[in-house]
């Protein structure tokens, strides 16, 4: 998967985005530094990749409104998916979302943050 050379060695679990009404794994998305939310472009049913909805607002944002994510060959489709970088406790500590164009196969990092709360094991279900 093209997130493995992101976590530089610590554990983690990787796990595909996929629409919960559909059942699609192409998305356009949403991002900045604290959060991701994506629109499934087979049925526009939206979710928030996994905390975002806790930071998404005017007052969280500053200066780092979110933007649409683009790639360079000017597609804003995307397969997305998320690494979870774990505590050796097994708790999530850090988040990085991914994502792979659609036309192109061009992939990236498109947001990353870090996870300062426990428990966490309700993030690993919201991709």
């Amino acid at each position: 998967m093209f997130l493995r050379e992101a976590v530089d060695g610590l554990p983690v679990k990787i796990a595909p985005s996929v629409c919960e009404g559909c059942g699609g794994r192409v998305f356009f998305v949403l991002v900045n530094a604290s959060g991701a939310e994506r629109e499934c472009s087979g049925c526009d049913s939206r979710a928030f990749i996994v905390d975002s909805e806790e930071y998404w607002d005017e007052e969280s944002w500053e200066d780092d409104e979110p933007g649409a994510a683009g790639c360079p060959c000017g597609s804003e489709e995307f397969e997305a998916a998320v690494a979870f970088s774990l505590g050796t406790d097994g708790s999530v500590r850090w988040v990085t979302v991914g994502l792979r164009c659609i036309k192109d196969g061009f992939c990236g990092i498109y947001a990353d943050w870090k996870i300062d709360y426990e428990p966490t094991d309700h993030l690993l279900a919201m991709v």
